[in-house]
């Protein structure tokens, strides 16, 4: 098949070429010149493992990029990959890129055509967009097929998804048989298709992302009574995750969650569960963003009391998550503007993310190299799990720092291995050692 992908970024750059690799034609389309003049040369928009590889080895006939709606034309299936960003700071949603991406594929569609919606959206959107196209294109479908992607799997996650959500029109068939065609690779692996309606399609998403930060908030919260008990979040966590109902996956404390979807999905469904007045979810939802919020609170405010001021501060990790250059509402960049802030010389540094986080969150000091941002320090904060953080030699740091302090905020050290090597070591959701200050 004929498929345009419209929007290049994140989604629809992976989403062009998992198309491609599924045996299609695709066309990417996007009004950033610079970033289809990148794609075209075969650079990846952003840092996502596996993604760069996979575009350098599609040919041009399978897959093609431009910047001109008319190279559209032709096209059998038109896939909506706009972004949907946070308008203001209440939840309601901009869907300004979305509504010119449906603008952009209108001329080029006919009777047949199918337009087929991943963003991630209020529920309602897409009703409105049908409606839309039911006026100005008759005979043309929309149907609604949510992405689940995870940053730095995305490649596989599009290639091999554990599910495929199909919203369509009172179950058009044809609409369905289209979508079928598309995936037909995938399902023939044997994923799971979930046939749904427009409305419940869009929730699905936005109401999986609120789960996840749910969970995690919970074993934050729970992270917080174990430190002030003195309990062991991680056994707690092996424990309730061990349980079928729960399972282990987002039970991992830490000082929260954080990049593009986790936290403007929250928001975004807490603000439309209010205007339809479904009160109970959106107060459970704001619950888990102000657990969220405070995790990162609470460990500034240790740090705080335990480091003397304007002290040398190393950060280690500025992305939201390792494998990804992502730092959008980074927990680890809100720590460190934070301590900056409140006047500590902070030094941040990260194996690939430096450079958007010093566009994104000015005033800390970012720095390349490791050892480096490790010297004359007075506390180090590891608040990215990167694996060469996480297997850091605690002797080859000690010989660096200033003081021994380490803030494992995401619980990737061995703590008894770094404390043997004479530091002082603050886990979150561990018991805190003999005189570390309390937060209680």
């Amino acid at each position: 098949m004929r498929i345009a992908v419209v929007g290049c970024g994140y989604l629809g750059a992976t989403h062009s070429a998992a198309l491609a690799v599924l045996g299609h034609q695709v066309v990417g389309y996007d009004v950033d010149e610079a970033r289809i003049e990148a794609l075209r040369r075969r650079q990846a928009p952003m840092y996502e493992p596996g993604l760069q590889k996979l575009l350098a080895e599609l040919p041009t006939e399978s897959l093609s990029f431009t910047t001109a709606p008319r190279d559209l034309d032709g096209c059998d299936v038109f896939f909506l990959c706009a972004g949907t960003p946070e308008q203001g700071d209440a939840g309601a949603t901009n869907l300004d890129y979305l509504l010119a991406a449906f603008e952009a594929v209108l001329p080029s569609l006919r009777p047949g055509s199918l337009v087929v919606g991943k963003s991630t959206v209020p529920l309602g959107t897409a009703g409105g967009l049908h409606e839309r196209l039911t006026e100005r294109c008759p005979g043309a479908l929309l149907a609604w097929n949510p992405e689940f992607l995870r940053e730095g799997h995305a490649v596989e996650d599009s290639l091999h998804p554990d599910r495929l959500v199909y919203g369509v029109v009172d179950g058009d068939p044809a609409a369905l048989a289209v979508l079928h065609e598309v995936y037909a690779g995938i399902e023939a692996e044997g994923c799971p298709v979930v046939v749904t309606d427009l409305p419940s399609a869009e929730v699905a998403k936005l109401a999986a992302n609120c789960f996840l930060a749910l969970k995690l908030s919970y074993i934050n919260a729970v992270a917080e009574l174990c430190e002030n008990g003195g309990a062991e979040v991680a056994d707690v966590a092996e424990v309730i995750g061990r349980d079928p109902r729960i399972g282990p996956a987002f039970l991992g404390s830490g000082i929260g969650f954080g990049g593009g979807c986790l936290p403007k999905d929250l928001r975004a469904l807490a603000h439309r569960a209010d205007e339809l007045a479904a009160t109970g979810l959106s107060g459970l939802l704001r619950a888990a963003e102000a657990v969220n919020d405070s995790s990162r609170a609470r460990l500034v405010d240790l740090v705080v009391r335990e480091v003397e001021p304007g002290a040398r501060i190393a950060v280690l990790g500025a992305a939201f998550k390792p494998d990804s250059d992502d730092v959008r509402s980074s927990p680890a960049l809100a720590v460190a503007a934070e301590l900056d802030r409140r006047g500590y010389e902070v030094v941040v540094t990260d194996p690939i993310a430096l450079a958007n986080a010093a566009q994104y969150c000015p005033g800390p000091v970012y720095e390349p190299d490791l050892g480096t941002a490790l010297s004359g320090s007075s506390a180090v904060l590891l608040l990215t799990e990167w694996p060469q953080y996480a297997e850091l030699d605690p002797h080859y740091a000690a010989g660096l720092v200033a003081s021994q302090r380490m803030y494992d905020g995401r619980k990737a050290l061995p703590t008894e291995r770094w404390r043997s090597a004479g530091w002082r070591m603050h886990s979150t959701g561990s018991p805190r050692e003999v005189g570390e200050t309390s937060y209680v």
